[in-house]
Parts: C-alpha cells; sequence; structure tokens
C-alpha cells in the first residue's frame, strides 16, 4: 500500500487523471458514435468528475486537520495535483460544451441562458487564475497574501457555482440531490476544521 500511494502523487497523479478522463470521454462519446447526446453524456460526466475532484481538493486540508491518517495525508499532500486535475476535467467540460454548440446550435440555445455565459464565464476565469498560481513560481510572483486570498475566494465561488449547477436540477430531476451532499459535506468540514483551529483558519483553510 505504501509503495502504490507513494508512486501515485503529484505529476504522475496528475497524469493518471487527465489519461484517464481523455480515455473515458472519447468512450463516452464513442458509444453515440460521436454524435449530439454522445457528447452531451460527456458534458454530463465530466461534470461530476469535475465535482468529485473538487470536492477532493476542497476538503484536502480540513479532513488532515481532522482526522490525521495516511490517506487524508495523501489528499493533503496532493491537493495541488487534485486541483489541476479538476481544471483539466473542467477544460473537457469546455471542449465539450464548444461541441455541442457547433453541433446543435438551437438545442444549445435552450440549454442556455446569459447568466450561465457570465457565471460559468467567471468560473472558468477562477479555474485558470487558480491553476496558473499552482505553481511554485508563480505563486511566489503572486505574493503570499494574494495567492491566499485568490484561492480561499476562488474556492468557494467555485463551491456555489456547483450548488447552482447541481441545485437548478433536482426540481426536474429529484436524484440529482444527491450531488448536494458532497457540497455540503465539504463545507461542513471546512467550517468544523476553521472552529477547531481558528488561529489558523487562514493559513490551512485553502
Amino acid at each position: 500500500m505504501t509503495q502504490r500511494q507513494s508512486w501515485f502523487e503529484g505529476w504522475r497523479l496528475l497524469a493518471a487523471f487527465c489519461l484517464s478522463l481523455i480515455v473515458l470521454s472519447l468512450w463516452i462519446a464513442s458509444m453515440r458514435q460521436f454524435e449530439v447526446e454522445g457528447v452531451r453524456m460527456v458534458i454530463r460526466f465530466t461534470a461530476r468528475s469535475s465535482l468529485l475532484l473538487f470536492c477532493l481538493a476542497f476538503s484536502a486540508a480540513a479532513l488532515a486537520r481532522l482526522w490525521p491518517n495516511s490517506w487524508t495525508r495523501w489528499q493533503r499532500r496532493n491537493r495541488r495535483y487534485l486541483g489541476l486535475s479538476f481544471a483539466a476535467s473542467h477544460a473537457i467540460h469546455a471542449g465539450a460544451i464548444v461541441a455541442f454548440a457547433e453541433m446543435d446550435p438551437a438545442g444549445f440555445a435552450e440549454t442556455t441562458s446569459a447568466a450561465s455565459y457570465i457565471f460559468g464565464g467567471i468560473g472558468y476565469a477562477v479555474i485558470i487564475a487558480m491553476s496558473a498560481t499552482s505553481f511554485d513560481r508563480t505563486a511566489a510572483l503572486l505574493g503570499p497574501r494574494a495567492w491566499r486570498a485568490l484561492h480561499l475566494a476562488g474556492g468557494y465561488y467555485l463551491w456555489v457555482q456547483f450548488m447552482v449547477s447541481f441545485g437548478k436540477r433536482v426540481p426536474a430531476m429529484p436524484l440529482y440531490a444527491a450531488f448536494l451532499i458532497p457540497l455540503l459535506a465539504v463545507m461542513a468540514l471546512r467550517l468544523i476544521a476553521m472552529a477547531a483551529s481558528p488561529a489558523r483558519q487562514t493559513a490551512d483553510a485553502q
């Protein structure tokens, strides 16, 4: 277990997630001969994979503080790469959305609104900014105070975006409420961890 864990870290972890996401997305699209329905299936798949990876990154510090063990220490140690994997998942998600818009403009128009362009665009800008500053050199250029502000505000903005994106589907598809559970859980974990050690909340809750 220790040997496997030590290998599945850092850039190897990121590469494994990226390759898996690409392969799975192509396989899902191929199930419908790469037509519109296949592309929409990829959109749904990457929305869910992004949710999982976001929750893993967003809860890493809180879990490591509340329940220190081999898993949570691994999660905390690889938070940067889980976050970059989330960004890769959402990049594929964006590519599938663009493909959907080109293949079925009428269907795309029915499923989008001005609000989705505005808030979704802000979300992608946040992801790009957080990804670009997830490296030692760019983080140093930004400075620790600005880095913390960006990643803290950005993380909470993305959390709200996920809540809205999945929550708005609940009235029509009640099973979508299941996707809100991990989001509520990670927020609860962060709040509990901050309450448990308020003196360190600014530094550790990123």
